[in-house]
């Protein structure tokens, strides 16, 4: 009986080490707590100094979680400089599309791609002291200079701010004009906002803690 309880305790360190993920058994009910940290990573390898969040590990956690029939709800918790527009865009896809409940939770911050993915939960929470960025599709390396190119970048936006309009209380106006804001960042395009400034503007739903985060997930688990 050690023995199981040990091998256990090792794989959910060798998940947090590895995955950032980790099972709660001993809470009021059973949870599934994935982290999204640092920059998503895509098609691209990025460096091994970059802390990062691979979209091939999370898709099929997000699978099994929503087939496992002992785990209950999921949290998300977000800390994300950003990343890869496709592969952020489609993790956001699945969280959406889930039949679970689910919570996500940004601390830190919530930078560009970070947006759909928190709005993509059930329910969105922010800290008091974490903030959102939002700015338009960008992208670094060779670019063609040719009317295709701005379309394709144009028709990109369309898709997240589609899905943000769709998956949260803001308006599509004020999220362009968020978005296209020229006068808060420095050589950059774009707003922060602030957590209490976030749920003013509709894109989070709520202020909260770790202990209040939690709570609202129980009881959106004993509702459903």
């Amino acid at each position: 009986m050690n023995n199981d309880k040990n091998d256990n305790k090792t794989s959910q360190l060798d998940n947090i080490n590895e995955l950032g993920i980790v099972e709660s058994n001993n809470g009021q009910h059973k949870i599934f707590c994935l982290n999204i940290i640092g920059e998503i990573e895509g098609h691209s390898i990025l460096p091994e100094s970059s802390k990062t969040t691979k979209y091939e590990h999370i898709i099929p956690q997000l699978v099994a979680v929503e087939q496992d029939k002992t785990i209950e709800g999921m949290l998300i918790i977000l800390n994300t400089v950003g990343g890869d527009v496709e592969a952020g865009l489609a993790l956001a896809e699945l969280i959406s599309g889930m039949k679970k409940p689910t919570v996500s939770f940004v601390l830190g911050g919530g930078h560009s791609i970070g947006v759909p993915l928190a709005v993509s939960a059930k329910h969105s929470f922010i800290a008091p002291s974490a903030t959102m960025t939002i700015h338009p599709v960008r992208t670094s390396g060779l670019v063609i200079g040719v009317p295709q190119t701005m379309n394709h970048f144009a028709r990109m936006q369309d898709r997240i701010t589609d899905f943000v309009v769709k998956n949260s209380n803001i308006s599509q106006q004020k999220f362009t004009e968020l978005m296209m804001n020229t006068g808060e960042l420095v050589t950059d395009v774009g707003t922060t906002l602030s957590g209490s400034n976030a749920v003013h503007s509709g894109l989070i739903d709520s202020l909260g803690t770790l202990g209040e985060v939690l709570e609202y997930l129980y009881k959106m688990i004993e509702n459903n």
